[in-house]
């Protein structure tokens, strides 16, 4: 497993990989440190979890500047990162006790409750685009709730993946119950049947959802699968144009393009669009490309060679099928793996920047007749992650949110991710919630106790 800087295409670290025999003995040896760990009271657990969120700020220009290196984060985008993951920690540590009470029900019995006990271990399948965040936003409910965490990494961030086990073996959690396992994708479905793994967390693409999904299916394993996304962006005639294509810009291009949550697909009312349109080339061609570890950067390279070449045939085969390009479109010359920030006017449905998740600096503009018809093209998708909708008439935006395919909408602002509300999506997009309530009571047993 190698950590190539994305900003010079150079290695900089490599990993050894883990057998399928190392690995069964770790998570065995997770499982085993797990049956501890969920017996101490709650508020123990809490206090290992806040200290995580000190460590967490304490630390933040080190690890900040890991991420940069290993995927290319711009740092200052970086360092926000870090802070959300320490506001997950201090949110749980405060919140996930009443999130994990047990809750009286009144029946026709002397007594009767609910409790949320915790499952076991939680292998989660992690992706290299938000290193630290993706992981603290499973691990802080689950192992709040007695739980134990075995990650898998992406293979690109394995130095991140090691910091957040230190940060856990440093705030006072017992050895063993976060490990690291660096494994292939073949052998992490492997693990997923063996008995000492309770449950399965994925974020990543639909391939690997419907492999990992296949796998705890098969074992009969609980699962939560966040996956991509093609978020729409709504606009209808009466938005705030100017605060539309502001929110419009950071939404697509925040984190270089490569977050599943990323407005993708602009769908925005006639009357409006030739304003809309070209508000938002002129803020894209205004955005600063370069090093991510200058403070002034908003856009650096690309995580990989790969995802690069996949965004330019994308965007070529969009243009081919008649999209128009109207700024960016072309993989930058020199060092890394920079691409343009672009723009598409003119998409429709068949085309790649329309049906498919695009993973980098692509902003897609599609013209509606009228807000039924942007309803529809919004929802004219295999995905269903989060939605964007842009109106002055909060009674109209409340009937519409009600009619998109997604799993969370947000009127007058960007889709993000936030520890008080729950999080995930509906069709292509995966099941399950992380985040808020539902995300403390993801991976647990929700056990009806009963006294006649």
């Amino acid at each position: 497993m190698r950590s190539i800087d994305p900003s010079t295409g150079r290695v900089f670290a490599s990993y050894e990989v883990m057998s399928l025999e190392a690995a069964v003995r770790a998570v065995e040896a997770t499982e085993r440190a797990s049956r501890g760990w969920r017996e101490r009271p709650i508020a123990e657990r809490a206090a290992v979890i806040a200290r995580v969120g000190k460590l967490l700020r304490e630390r933040k220009l080190a690890l900040a500047e890991l991420m940069v290196r290993e995927m290319g984060k711009p740092v200052v985008q970086a360092e926000a990162e870090v802070e959300k993951c320490a506001w997950v920690c201090e949110h749980y540590a405060e919140h996930g006790p009443a999130y994990l009470a047990p809750e009286p029900v009144a029946t026709d019995a002397s007594e009767s409750l609910v409790r949320f006990d915790p499952l076991g271990v939680v292998l989660a399948v992690m992706p290299w685009n938000f290193p630290l965040w993706q992981v603290f936003r499973f691990a802080a409910p689950a192992l709040l709730a007695g739980n134990a965490g075995a990650l898998k990494h992406a293979p690109n961030v394995c130095g991140s993946a090691l910091a957040i086990r230190e940060l856990w073996s440093a705030a006072g959690l017992p050895g063993g119950v976060f490990e690291v396992l660096f494994v292939s994708d073949d052998d992490a479905d492997r693990l997923i049947a063996h008995p000492a793994v309770s449950a399965v967390t994925l974020t990543g693409s639909g391939r690997a959802g419907r492999a990992v999904g296949a796998a705890a299916g098969a074992a009969l394993k609980q699962v939560v699968l966040e996956l991509g996304g093609s978020d729409a962006f709504i606009v209808l005639a009466d938005a705030a144009l100017e605060r539309a294509a502001e929110v419009a810009v950071k939404a697509r291009m925040q984190n270089n393009g490569q977050s599943c949550i990323a407005a993708k697909r602009f769908i925005v009312e006639r009357a409006v669009a030739a304003r809309f349109e070209a508000l938002v080339v002129e803020r894209v061609r205004a955005l600063r490309v370069g090093s991510p570890l200058e403070r002034e950067t908003e856009l650096g390279p690309l995580a990989r060679a790969d995802l690069r070449d996949a965004l330019a045939r994308q965007v070529d085969a969009s243009v081919a099928a008649g999209a128009r390009l109207l700024t960016g479109g072309r993989a930058l010359p020199g060092p890394g793996f920079f691409y343009e920030p672009t723009v598409l006017a003119e998409v429709a449905p068949g085309m790649p920047a329309f049906d498919e998740e695009t993973f980098g600096p692509l902003a897609a503009l599609t013209v509606a007749s009228d807000a039924e018809h942007a309803l529809a093209l919004a929802n004219r998708s295999s995905y269903g992650l989060g939605c964007s909708l842009f109106t002055r008439d909060l009674g109209r935006a409340r009937a519409l949110a009600a009619r998109v395919e997604a799993g969370s909408v947000f009127v007058n602002e960007m889709v993000k991710s936030d520890p008080r509300l729950p999080f995930g999506g509906v069709k292509a997009s995966g099941h399950g919630r992380e985040l808020g309530r539902e995300g403390a009571r993801a991976f647990t047993n929700v056990k009806t106790v009963y006294f006649g």
